[in-house]
Parts: C-alpha cells; structure tokens; sequence
C-alpha cells in the first residue's frame, strides 16, 4: 500500500462517522463459494431494480427526519463517487471487476433516485458529468482515489475495497437512523447487500494478486464475518 493511498484513507476516516456495523444472516462459505465473484454477478440488476420499485409502491410515504433526508442525498453521491471510480480504474487497467461492479452502482444510484424521486427532493447527482460532484467532499476523495488507483492495479484494487469498506459503514450508520420509514430501510438493506458482496469480489481479486487485505475500517470480526460468507442474492 502506497503512501498517497494511506493518506486518502487516513482523510476519508475523519470525513465519516464511524460506527459499529452488525451483520446479520450471513452463513458460512462452502467450497463451492470461491469461484469469481466479478464475473456475471450483476446480470439481474436491472430486474433487481423493478423488483425494487415494486417494494416501494406497496409502501407508505413517511415522513423524513433531517437525518434521512441528508442520508438519501449523501448516498447518492457516494454511490455516485463509487460508479465513477471504477469507470476510470476500468479504463485504466482493463480488470473486469471494475467494469461489472460499476454497473451494480449504477443499480444502486438508481435505487437512492427513486427515494430522491419519491420524496421530491433535489438530485446532487442530477446529470453531472463523470467525475464531478455537488459535495465538495466527495469531489475531493473521488479526485485522490482516482490518483491512487492509478499507481498500481494492486492500488486500484485496494482502492475498490477501501470504497466498500466506507459504503458498508455509510449504509450501516443510515440504516440506524431510519426512524419509521420502512422504504428508506428496503433500499439501504439492498444497497448493503450489493456493497458486502462487492467487497468480497475485491478482497478476492487481491488475493489472485498475492495479496491479503487488511480492512482499514471495519472491525476486523465483521469484517471476517463478510469475507467468509457466500455471495448474497
């Protein structure tokens, strides 16, 4: 790991608030669970997504605590930010993980524009161009990551599992602010989903590398707990 790559680390922990994340239902990992997880993960998203929108139309509308609302608006960027990364590191090194996992995050930006659409709120995302954001944050972390993933496609790679690392605890941290909203929690939990297994597909491409991940952020437990379970569907 590069000196550039533990500085945006080291800046993009004191940008969130980090909490305890809990995984629940995660089972142990057979034998037959360490096949490729980049390859053709990410066919059904598009139904996901319909399936998706159908949860939220047999939901009722709530009302938004200013927490919720600054989460719906956030995580749209940062799964903005997640999306435009890879789209670059793809460009960069050709690796097929960073092409099919920035189609998921596509699924899941669409998946925080339907709640942004349901509750009339102003998109951040909007149409901006790849590699540009509203949250001076965001910008500024996607403009590092992009440098670091450049350096090496050990450091892209890193990069990828450090961005799920911190969507993990996001999603983790406005999951526990959802009051009684219950199509706020349907997304969030879908979006965690997607982000555990994309961290299992980077950690197992660093692995074909020679390399064994340490988690930057998540509690080393947890994040064991992650790595050793299959795929979620």
């Amino acid at each position: 790991m590069n000196n550039s790559f533990e500085k945006t680390a080291f800046k993009w922990f004191h940008s969130i608030l980090l909490v305890p994340v809990l995984i629940f239902g995660l089972q142990a990992c057979s034998s037959d669970d360490d096949a490729d997880l980049s390859s053709n993960m990410y066919d059904s998203a598009s139904s996901t997504l319909a399936n998706l929108r159908s949860d939220l139309d047999s939901l009722p509308l709530g009302d938004l605590t200013d927490v919720e609302r600054d989460g719906i608006l956030y995580m749209r960027e940062e799964e903005k930010l997640a999306r435009d990364v890879y789209l670059h590191l793809y460009d960069v090194w050709q690796l097929r993980v960073f092409d099919n996992i920035s189609v998921s995050e596509q699924t899941h930006m669409d998946a925080m524009l339907l709640l942004i659409d349901r509750y009339l709120l102003p998109d951040p995302a909007g149409d901006k161009d790849q590699g540009v954001f509203e949250n001076a944050t965001l910008q500024q972390l996607h403009d590092d990551l992009v440098a670091d993933g450049n350096a090496s496609l050990i450091d892209a790679l890193e990069v990828g599992a450090l961005i799920e690392e911190v969507d993990i605890i996001d999603i983790q941290r406005y999951i526990n602010a959802v009051e009684d909203n219950n199509d706020i929690m349907t997304v969030y939990e879908n979006l965690m989903k997607g982000s555990r297994n994309h961290l299992r597909a980077f950690v197992r491409n660093l692995e074909t590398q020679g390399i064994d991940y340490a988690p930057l952020y998540l509690d080393p437990g947890v994040y064991e707990a992650i790595i050793n379970s299959p795929m979620e569907h």
